[in-house]
């Protein structure tokens, strides 16, 4: 087990400038931290703000003359796949800005690839990092709800100005603003379901062991041509089907919502951040109300770096959103958006 490890970041704006950055740096089993940006002004200001001296406008010259024991992947959502791949077939572990992938393919060809390197995926789906989630993951896997034959899913978030290709407001300070062309594109994977549904596919597929087959979807389309709001059917290998929902708009004064409700062959678990609630209710009459402080479903930043830290460094953990859980949002989101361009129901890729 290292005592400290070295990291390298790809794609250091705003959200690795604002979080993984700062929380690799106080991180004290992080001895370097390397970062990439192909801009060399933007390279500069970064390097700048955190005091950085190893700094590359070329992530493939970051890999070669680096020591890394990881890499965090923080580009733009259509290169992720190409930045992981680069990592991976150096035998790194990697950390994945969601989503995973824009494309089915990819996001499987990168879980072979680890597999095949002998190193891990994680995804900083920082509600899986939460207690409140490992207590929905544990009342499944006990049994609590018995075989899973439907899931009703719903995320929400006050994003309607990034969706909608403004300057997010919340962002008017920080080193760098997220830019229009990676979240409200629509010819560059922008749009609320690659931006954020991915979270609660993330949390979903971390509580439930479902392998996702089909997907029949409808998509409300922001003032930018992306998607406001998401509506599908989802199949699953056993039988099993869900309604899933995405929308943009809660109003600022809000925060983010994400409610699943999953329906077995025993009974049922509702899960939900906005409430702090994790309930489980059998049909022979058994309860399980989990007792949560008011704050149990904030967001968390930094757990998924001391987590990938940790990896990095040999130290045994679990990995709460591991590179299966980010496929399976990968498929669900593909097929999703091509079902909302053809009308008709889409197979996922196998």
């Amino acid at each position: 087990m290292a005592d400290k490890v070295n990291i390298g970041v790809i794609g250091a704006g705003w959200w690795a400038s604002l979080s993984h950055i700062p929380a690799l740096i106080a991180n004290p089993h992080v001895d370097i931290v390397a970062v990439n940006r192909p801009d060399r002004e933007g390279l500069d200001r970064v390097a700048a703000e955190f005091a950085l001296s190893h700094a590359y406008t070329d992530a493939a010259e970051m890999l070669a003359k680096e020591d890394l024991a990881g890499v965090v992947i923080a580009s733009p959502h259509i290169l992720h796949a190409e930045h992981a791949r680069l990592a991976l077939e150096k035998g790194l572990h990697v950390l994945i800005e969601k989503p995973m992938a824009t494309r089915a393919e990819d996001a499987q060809q990168l879980v072979a690839l680890a597999g095949k390197k002998g190193v891990q995926i994680i995804m900083p789906y920082g509600w899986n990092y939460k207690p409140i989630l490992d207590t929905a993951h544990r009342l499944v896997a006990e049994g609590w709800v018995g075989e899973v034959r439907h899931v009703v899913a719903q995320m929400a978030s006050a994003l309607a100005d990034l969706f909608g290709g403004e300057p997010m407001v919340e962002t008017k300070d920080h080193l760098f603003r997220p830019p229009v062309s990676t979240w409200a594109d629509p010819e560059k994977s922008g749009g609320y379901g690659w931006g954020q549904l991915t979270h609660g596919l993330g949390a979903l597929f971390r509580i439930v062991d479902l392998e996702p087959t089909g997907v029949f979807a409808r998509t409300g389309l922001s003032p930018a041509g992306v998607d406001y709001y998401d509506a599908a059917v989802v199949e699953f290998a056993n039988g099993a089907t869900m309604a899933l929902s995405g929308a943009a708009t809660v109003p600022k004064s809000r925060g983010y919502q994400i409610d699943i409700r999953i329906f077995g062959t025993e009974g049922m678990l509702l899960f939900d951040i906005e409430r702090a609630r994790v309930e489980a209710i059998r049909h022979d009459g058994q309860t399980h109300v989990e007792q949560l402080p008011a704050d149990a479903g904030d967001y968390e930043q930094v757990a998924p770096i001391t987590r990938f830290v940790d990896i990095c460094r040999g130290v045994p953990t679990v990995n709460p959103a591991d590179g299966t859980i980010g496929m399976r949002a990968t498929l669900v989101l593909d097929a999703m958006y091509r079902s909302a361009r053809s009308g008709r129901m889409e197979e996922v890729l196998q």
